[in-house]
């Protein structure tokens, strides 16, 4: 049995904060939904939106990963023997983590899902795990995004390394090109953020995915989500796919 937690240090406003979200969170249908999009495309602005507003956990399969692989959990200890020896992490391994990770109270209304399935194999292999839970995927969002349009934004980015603040040379220029705005350093680009990387990357990208995609198209639960408008014009048709 788990040690009780302590909660004598934390202070009254966080427990109330705390509290309140729960109660909040209480009457919230369940929903559980997988991303899927490519580098730039805004899941990563939309996560925690979507986590916030549905009281959803949100699992990436990398952060997972690592935390079991630090917990020292069994499937850790599995898993990085596995990241030693040079190998892929399996997939009944990667399955296992998430099947551990949703059954924590932060994921009790669900969970949105990003960076697995990568493959129909692994999807098949994660329908099975929730069946056995007597639960289902709801929702497959796929951010359809122009790979024209993920050029502009990606190849525009730039970084200023000691900080991490990032600029983009149309939709958030520095005041001064390739200067950062508080230090006057020199902002870099990162060795990815180049033409020829990211058609790569899209390639291989919508090679994998496509399988995926077109698996759940099957059970009639893809939402294509026009990833290329503004941030709140994709939350506003999230919150319409989620109703």
């Amino acid at each position: 049995m788990a040690a009780a937690m302590d909660l004598s240090d934390v202070s009254s406003a966080e427990l109330m904060t705390e509290l309140l979200r729960r109660m909040n969170c209480s009457t919230k249908p369940e929903k559980r939904a997988i991303l899927i999009g490519p580098p730039g495309s805004g899941k990563g602005t939309q996560s925690p939106l979507i986590r916030d507003e549905y009281c959803l956990c949100h699992l990436a399969t990398g952060d997972m990963l690592r935390s079991a692989v630090a917990a020292k959990t069994p499937l850790g200890i599995k898993a990085k023997e596995a990241m030693d020896k040079g190998e892929l992490v399996s997939d009944e391994l990667v399955v296992g983590i998430i099947d551990e990770a949703i059954k924590k109270p932060s994921c009790q209304k669900g969970f949105i899902l990003d960076g697995f399935p990568r493959t129909s194999v692994q999807a098949e292999k994660l329908d099975a795990m929730l069946e056995k839970q007597g639960v289902k995927v709801d929702k497959v969002l796929n951010f359809d995004i122009p790979d024209s349009v993920l050029e502009e934004r990606i190849t525009g980015r730039w970084i200023h390394p000691a900080s991490g603040r990032s600029y983009h040379a149309k939709f958030a220029p520095p005041k001064v090109p390739g200067i950062d705005d508080v230090t006057g350093e020199p902002l870099i680009q990162r060795k990815d953020d180049n033409v020829e990387v990211l058609k790569s990357r899209l390639e291989a990208f919508h090679n994998q995915t496509k399988p995926v995609i077109d698996y759940y198209e099957k059970k009639g639960i893809v939402t294509h989500l026009s990833a290329h408008k503004s941030p709140q014009e994709v939350s506003a048709e999230i919150r319409s796919a989620l109703k």
